[in-house]
């Protein structure tokens, strides 16, 4: 009951305090007399009188509320009457829009939140577009306002906030001005002066009273009577004289720092109410006195007035006093009938203890539980129509959606009509000033032209309005818009790094809990029993489940885009830790991932046009080619390599030749299907159409190259051509291009000699470019072939994670294979820190057959690649490889001649060995 007290003291310029809130004493104000008038100083406050549109039933109509913005919260509170100690509701103005229409009623507006759409309607078309305004600015400042500030600022840095406050106060004003004029503060109807006017006059009390809070309206009415007593106890003594410095003229021509506000609390805490001691005795009384609905006592009367005038004010209170007994009564009859159904209640427990016997104390709860099925019934058949509302309301949405389109179209066709309408005007007003033939004024004909064209004149300047303070509406809004599209892209950013940080830390965490345990083995029992469980309890836990936010940033499928496992699902129990180190390392790297450098890289591609070997090529190339433009580039890259063997029939032909009969190869091609990518959904799939392709494709190739005809590792170049083409006959021309023209010949021979010459190049590379880590690996007696061989054989295939594999042949199917080289080599140079800080030659061989897909960072291996690599000549590559060629075919032909003087020693004397051998044989077998 103490706000009534305070709200008077926001809105009676007769008290001065100096606790004024900040948020209320900087309301600019957007009253002038034109457009070229800079604006003006608004009221403390944006309060006042409005009506809203509201209530179900036969009491749905306008009623008369008091609306006050709430700096703090950006909420606009409304009560009954400006005297109500708690609100009735509040609308949320941070995400709300604003609308007038033309057609409307004067001075109806709607404000439209996300939940709900509410109507209200001012008394002048002035009021409404001051209120609609100062709403636009008021949701302009708080979201361009800092949200929570410090509870102890800095002096320093609280000096330059009212600088920055008023600069974008300064920006929102010139942004109204190039849309709509600012209006005139409306006298009396507005701020602290509309808390003195009388209530707005209903068709009933009843009808303006709020049955939805009925709770508050109650409240608010006891309130209202306390203070009304008080203050009638207080004015039968002869009246105060106030001093000069409380009095109202005066207070109005003190500075605007001394206005009066609200003591002891700030305006966000509007429903709350304030202790009663925290006003002086004498300023209560009088603040009393100023509080009641009798507008001829605000000010008190004066003992010069004369008879007459106080017979009036008398009669008004009498006129005031009835309509409040009227409402009081009304209350009272909700109350009795409140307090009927509680006595019901009553003399049903009663009936029920009275009873002496149970078998009437049993009557009465079986009528009871009748009377609750018969509510059951009565709820589920509610539930039902709730269903068929719902139902209902769904079907509305629709329609209104509909008609929101109708709108549109009739929005475009009235914009049409108001240009004609302008036109006709123009037209209209030469006429009238320059008439063809000077008609009659008093001919009813042109009476009725001129009357209408006035009323068009009206039209048009309300369309007008309408239309620069929609105009104002949507710029102000999709600033706001933009800002927080910022804000929350900002946020995001935050949000990854923080998330990758922490996948980071968790995958430091892992890997040095499998050092510590691979340090440890067996030597405690009790350490390593912990170290297990901490292991299992890492294995368990998942990242989502340490994050309560319920958005994932950049979520990671199951698969990439091409079909393969984001992370690979290792099978042995040793190797599950290092799977979960893996995934985390792939998280992070993606939620780090440089979207900009991307993007910038995938609109070099989109601009470039024909493609024609260059420099600049080879480096976009390098970078790596776009998912989106990959196939188009691969297959000029193909083009170049095996346009002297295209043909276009050829690949049918091969076709209908494996048709006619079968390859030799073709079991062979047929066991190696199942076994291609196994972590790849397209060709594990029983419904996909990929494994089929693949098959026809190996056997095209088969008979378009009889020496090879098919080699174990075939399959997985051709499943690569066949993810990225998406076309057989192109996949098959890109492993004709790699076979035939990219490799070397005997690449994929029965000896692969060029293989074998291959590895013994990389070996001489590697011993030149990291010395370290090749002396390391010859102390362990580590053959790094029996890793490499299978990268050379399937350009890594099996090796690299799907995005950087790619990438990878990207470079390799326009350089060829001194890419393969230089990827080898700097995959070593990756992880030459962690491979020199293992051991054990066992474990040295365990962490190979993985280390590279742990590799994440593709611009970092590109970069060793390419740059850390150099220098690296093909010409010393093609003469490492024919001295390694000349030495390894010497070796074969020492083996061919061992072999061969072998065979001759076995021809000469073992003849009758194997006859005495086969005997044995034929013996045992018979036995």
């Amino acid at each position: 009951m103490a706000n009534t007290r305070e709200d008077t003291l926001e809105s009676t310029p007769s008290l001065s305090d100096s606790r004024e809130p900040p948020g209320v004493a900087g309301i600019p104000d957007l009253q002038t007399e034109g457009c070229a008038q800079p604006l003006e100083t608004a009221p403390k406050k944006l309060c006042g009188y409005l009506s809203k549109f509201g209530g179900k039933g036969p009491i749905r109509g306008w009623k008369s509320r008091w609306f006050l913005y709430d700096e703090g919260k950006c909420h606009l509170y409304y009560s009954r009457t400006a005297q109500d100690a708690n609100p009735l509701d509040s609308i949320d103005i941070s995400s709300a829009v604003f609308d007038c229409k033309a057609d409307a009623e004067e001075g109806t507006f709607e404000i439209q939140t996300p939940s709900r759409v509410i109507t209200l309607k001012a008394p002048t078309k002035q009021v409404m577009l001051y209120w609609l305004q100062q709403l636009q600015m008021k949701r302009w400042e708080f979201h361009n306002s800092p949200r929570e500030p410090p509870a102890a600022p800095d002096p320093a840095l609280a000096g330059n906030a009212p600088a920055l406050h008023l600069k974008l106060g300064q920006c929102e004003e010139a942004d109204l001005e190039e849309f709509l004029c600012p209006v005139k503060t409306p006298t009396g109807l507005v701020g602290a002066a509309a808390a003195l006017q009388p209530v707005p006059a209903m068709s009933s009390t009843l009808h303006n009273i709020s049955l939805k809070h009925l709770g508050t309206e109650i409240q608010n009415t006891m309130h209202n009577i306390r203070s009304n007593k008080q203050a009638h106890g207080t004015g039968h003594g002869p009246p105060v004289e106030e001093s000069p410095q409380s009095g109202g003229p005066q207070r109005e021509e003190q500075p605007p720092g001394a206005e009066a506000s609200t003591p002891g609390r700030e305006p966000a805490d509007f429903p709350k109410a304030a202790p009663k001691h925290s006003v002086p005795t004498n300023i209560t009384q009088r603040i009393k006195r100023q509080n009641n609905t009798f507008p001829f006592f605000s000010d008190g009367l004066s003992r010069t007035r004369s008879a007459q005038e106080k017979v009036v004010a008398l009669e008004q209170q009498v006129l005031v006093l009835t309509a409040e007994l009227q409402s009081q009564k009304e209350l009272v009859k909700i109350l009795h009938k409140a307090l009927e159904a509680a006595q019901r209640e009553k003399r049903a427990s009663s009936a029920y203890l009275a009873a002496a016997k149970d078998e009437d104390r049993l009557e009465l709860v079986r009528h009871k539980v009748r009377q609750i099925e018969e509510l059951g019934r009565r709820v589920e058949a509610l539930e039902q129509e709730r269903e068929q509302l719902v139902h209902e309301a769904r079907l509305r949405e629709q329609q209104v959606q509909e008609l929101q389109q109708h709108v549109q179209l009739l929005m475009d066709k009235n914009q049409a009509k108001q240009q004609v309408i302008c036109k006709l005007s123009e037209k209209a007003t030469q006429d009238f000033i320059q008439p063809p033939g000077a008609p009659d004024a008093a001919d009813p004909d042109f009476l009725s032209q001129q009357e209408r064209m006035e009323h068009l004149k009206d039209d048009m300047e309300a369309y007008k309005t309408q239309n620069r303070f929609l105009n104002s509406e949507i710029h102000q809004v999709s600033k706001i818009w933009r800002k927080v599209a910022e804000k929350e892209k900002a946020l995001l950013m935050k949000c990854a790094y923080l998330q990758a940080r922490n996948c980071q830390v968790e995958s430091k965490y892992l890997a040095g809990l499998r050092r510590l345990q691979e340090a440890v083995g067996t030597e405690t029992d009790s350490f390593s029993d912990l170290l297990g469980q901490l292991v299992q309890e890492a294995l368990q836990w998942e990242a989502t489940e340490g994050s309560a936010d319920p958005v994932e940033l950049n979520p990671i499928s199951e698969y990439d885009d091409y079909g393969f496992l984001t992370v690979p699902d290792y099978e042995v129990e040793d190797l599950k830790l290092l799977a979960k180190i893996q995934a985390l390392e792939v998280r992070s790297h993606h939620l780090l991932a440089p979207d900009a450098k991307e993007r910038a890289l995938r609109e070099r591609w989109t601009a470039l046009g024909e493609l024609v070997p260059s420099s600049e090529l080879k480096q976009m190339l390098r970078a790596g080619v776009p998912r989106e433009h990959r196939p188009r580039v691969w297959r000029w890259l193909i083009h170049r390599r095996v346009q002297h063997l295209h043909t276009p029939s050829y690949y049918q032909e091969l076709l209908g030749r494996g048709q006619a009969c079968e390859h030799p190869a073709a079991r062979q091609i047929e066991l190696d299907l199942n076994r291609t990518f196994p972590n790849n959904k397209h060709f594990t799939c029983p419904t996909s159409s990929f494994p089929s392709q693949l098959r026809r494709v190996l056997l095209s190739f088969s008979w378009q190259n009889p020496a090879i005809g098919y080699c174990q590792g075939l399959n997985r170049l051709a499943a690569i051509a066949l993810l990225v083409l998406e076309d057989e006959e192109s996949a098959f021309w890109c492993l004709v291009a790699i076979v035939e023209t990219i490799l070397p010949a005997d690449y994929y021979s029965k000896t692969l000699t060029a293989s074998q010459v291959d590895q013994r190049v990389l070996q001489d590379l590697l011993a030149e470019k990291m010395p370290r880590l090749v002396a390391h690996l010859g102390q362990r007696h580590v053959d790094l072939s029996l890793i490499t061989f299978n990268w050379f054989l399937v350009v890594f295939a099996d090796s690299l994670v799907s995005d950087i594999l790619l990438r990878v042949w990207d470079a390799f199917l326009y350089e060829g294979t001194k890419v393969v080289f230089r990827y080898a080599l700097a995959i070593f140079k990756y992880n030459e820190e962690e491979i020199l800080r293992l051991q054990d030659g066992l474990e040295i061989y365990q962490y190979l057959r993985f280390f590279t897909k742990t590799i994440c960072d593709q611009r970092k291996l590109m970069n060793i690649a390419f740059n850390d690599m150099n220098p690296f000549p093909m010409k010393q590559l093609q003469q490492r490889r024919a001295a390694h060629q000349e030495r390894l075919e010497a070796e074969l032909r020492e083996l061919e001649r061992l072999k061969a003087e072998y065979m001759e020693r076995r021809a000469s004397r073992g003849r009758p060995v194997r006859e005495s051998c086969g005997s044995e044989e034929d013996g045992e077998g018979e036995a």
